[in-house]
C-alpha cells in the first residue's frame, strides 16, 4: 500500500496533505473541528477530547466561563493544552453547519475558521500545525468546495504572514485526500 502524502513548499512553509489520524500528529498544535460548546462531541472533536484527556476539557470549561459563556462563535478560535496528545496545543474552532446550504456566508465562516486558527498559532509562536477537514463530516459542507477554501486560505496566510514552518492537512480517508490533492493543484494553477 502506497503512502498517501503530498508536500509543496510555499514561501519557506511546507504545505502537506496526508491520510492519517490527527490525534497522532506531532506538530506543535492540532486543530479541533469543535462544536460551540467546546466540551467534546463526535468525530474529530470527540477523538481529540478522548485521547487528550481531562486537561483539555478543564481549559475549555474555563474559556466558556470567562471568554465565551454562550459558546465559541462559528469561525472563531481558542487554544488549550494538548493534554496527553503528542501536540503541545489544541486550537479549537467551530466551522459552519451546511447540510445542503453552502452560501457565501458559510464559505466566509469556513475561511475564518482556518484563518483565525492560523492567526492564533502565529500569536502563540507555533511553527507547525495540523488541520482536519473542518465542517465536511457531520456538519455537511461539500468536500470539494471546502477543500479549496481550506487550501486557498492556508496559502493566502503563508503569503501574508510567512512564519509557519509547516501546515498539514491530516485527512481521514483516501477519498478526502484525493479531493484535497486535486484542490491543491487547482489552487496552485490559479496563482
Amino acid at each position: 500500500m502506497r503512502k498517501m502524502e503530498y508536500s509543496v513548499n510555499i514561501n519557506n512553509t511546507d504545505l502537506i496533505l496526508k491520510v492519517g489520524d490527527i490525534t497522532e500528529e506531532d506538530t506543535d498544535a492540532i486543530v479541533n473541528a469543535a462544536n460551540s460548546s467546546c466540551m467534546g462531541g463526535g468525530g474529530v472533536d470527540g477523538a481529540i477530547h478522548s485521547k487528550g484527556g481531562k486537561a483539555i476539557l478543564e481549559e475549555c470549561k474555563k474559556i466558556r466561563e470567562t471568554i465565551y459563556p454562550d459558546g465559541l462563535p462559528t469561525g472563531e478560535a481558542v487554544i488549550t493544552t494538548g493534554g496527553n496528545l503528542k501536540a503541545k496545543y489544541v486550537i479549537h474552532t467551530v466551522g459552519p453547519i451546511c447540510r445542503g446550504k453552502f452560501d457565501d456566508t458559510k464559505k466566509q465562516l469556513l475561511k475564518n475558521s482556518y484563518w483565525n486558527s492560523l492567526k492564533l498559532a502565529k500569536e502563540k509562536g507555533i511553527k507547525t500545525i495540523s488541520f482536519p477537514s473542518i465542517s465536511t463530516g457531520a456538519y455537511g459542507c461539500p468536500i470539494k468546495e471546502s477543500s479549496k477554501i481550506a487550501i486557498k486560505t492556508a496559502i493566502d496566510f503563508i503569503k501574508k504572514e510567512n512564519h509557519l514552518k509547516e501546515i498539514r492537512f491530516v485527512l481521514f480517508t483516501n477519498d478526502i485526500y484525493e479531493t484535497y490533492l486535486n484542490s491543491l493543484k487547482e489552487v496552485i494553477d490559479e496563482l
